[in-house]
């Protein structure tokens, strides 16, 4: 009998590939538990567009919603920035008094927190992307509307403008995190990035182009070209959901019972003290520079300066607050630097405005780390919208106070020493917020 062939050895079973880059799994098991603020996360800048491509979704759907994105971002602050740049000749042209003049830069706070409550319900109702296109569609016409040389004109064009501006806004982390789950630091950050890049670049090209057109009314009105833009950029992506979304139709998750949350609690602070002095500075700031001496060019110019800083500054603090211990650390910075903008404006003379013009360019890059934590909280797409509608409805009608209250403020006493001063009591409040809300015990 022939003896049989020894068996074949074994073949060495091959390991599953894994579903996930290592980057990707951190970011799921962050995502997963998201009361852990300062979990390990990837940096934004490790994100790969590639990687987007690469998801179950069509290359073209993916490719419409990052343009969408884009789009949606470069408006999002244009509407605001390009009035305050031309606040001062609007009100010497159409001819209204201080109190209007105070009223107007407060009415995208006011209208971010009434229309933005309505948000969250909106969404269940219709869907993020639906809800999104109404919004756009809302923006756009009121900036349009504001083109119209009239008081009126100019305060119902804004009115519905930042009504519109106010559900795009809280809406935004709801799409990221739906569209993008894999990749919300990276997607925050350039929808955050180009929200910067549009209101720098209003800011400093609207004055001229008010003195080409002989018109402020007209610049500010053509700013509403950029949302129609927008609007048409985002109906193919609301068009796909439409077609390959079926959501049951409901109210969504209720925001103000997580208010009692210690989380919402705290998102909703951190965001009420970056909003007040935000909308504070975007407000005012070129008006402040000119009645202190400076010309409405070299103001623009300075503001334009304060919103390009912000841009890397967003990327930069996003990429610190990614890495291990480092969240903390990032809020510190960012809090530090705009109470030092805002104490130079204080001392230093306006020909020296450069400097805190820098700084305080900086310490609005605290708005791309608190977005990344509201869209990274949340059991699903529900609750994530229910904390940013807490968060930005509450936040944004306590934050009317920054504008309204500076605009008084410096009617009232002829000067700016006052409003600067509580600006920077607020700064050191805010870093005390974000110690707490870094603390690791945020449940």
């Amino acid at each position: 009998m022939s003896a049989s062939p020894p068996p074949a050895p074994a073949r060495a079973s091959r390991p599953p590939a894994p579903a996930f880059t290592a980057g990707e799994a951190q970011l799921k098991a962050a995502e997963q538990n998201p009361a852990q603020p300062d979990a390990v996360q990837p940096s934004p800048i490790q994100g790969n567009v590639a990687q987007l491509l690469a998801t179950p979704k069509t290359r073209t759907a993916v490719v419409f919603s990052i343009i969408a994105l884009v789009l949606i971002g470069l408006n999002l602050r244009a509407g605001i920035t390009g009035a305050s740049a031309l606040l001062h000749d609007l009100q010497l042209v159409l001819g209204y008094g201080p109190l209007v003049a105070a009223v107007i830069p407060s009415i995208p706070t006011l209208c971010f927190a009434l229309a933005g409550a309505a948000t969250s319900w909106l969404t269940g109702k219709m869907g993020v992307e639906k809800a999104i296109l109404l919004s756009l569609a809302l923006l756009a016409g009121g900036l349009l509307l504001r083109g119209i040389p009239a008081t009126g004109m100019l305060v119902a064009g804004t009115v519905v403008g930042m009504s519109g501006l106010a559900v795009c806004n809280v809406a935004m982390p709801s799409f990221i995190r739906e569209h993008f789950a894999a990749r919300t630091s990276l997607m925050t950050a350039v929808y955050t990035v180009t929200m910067t890049t549009g209101g720098t670049v209003t800011a400093v090209a609207v004055v001229p182009l008010a003195q080409a057109l002989g018109s402020p009314s007209a610049a500010v009105g053509s700013i509403g070209i950029m949302a129609l833009a927008a609007l048409l950029g985002f109906l193919p992506v609301a068009l796909h959901a439409h077609r390959h979304s079926a959501r049951p139709t409901g109210g969504g998750t209720l925001p103000w019972p997580l208010l009692r949350t210690r989380k919402g609690a705290l998102l909703t602070a951190i965001f009420t003290l970056q909003a007040l002095l935000a909308y504070a500075l975007l407000s005012w700031f070129p008006y402040m520079l000119t009645t202190l001496g400076l010309s409405a060019s070299e103001s623009g110019l300075m503001f334009g300066v304060m919103q390009l800083v912000s841009v890397p500054a967003g990327v930069l603090l996003i990429a610190l607050g990614s890495r291990p211990g480092m969240l903390r650390p990032a809020f510190y910075l960012v809090s530090t630097t705009m109470a030092a903008g805002v104490a130079l404006l204080l001392f230093l003379p306006v020909s020296l405005s450069i400097i805190p013009a820098v700084l305080l360019g900086f310490g609005l890059g605290i708005f791309p780390l608190v977005m990344v934590m509201i869209s990274r909280s949340g059991r699903d797409t529900a609750e994530t919208t229910a904390l940013s509608t807490l968060a930005q409805s509450t936040g944004y009608l306590l934050a009317t106070a920054g504008p309204f209250g500076m605009g008084m403020l410096h009617s009232a006493t002829g000067g700016w020493t006052l409003p600067l001063a509580l600006l920077l009591v607020l700064a050191v409040v805010q870093m005390a917020v974000a110690h707490l809300l870094t603390s690791g015990k945020v449940k």
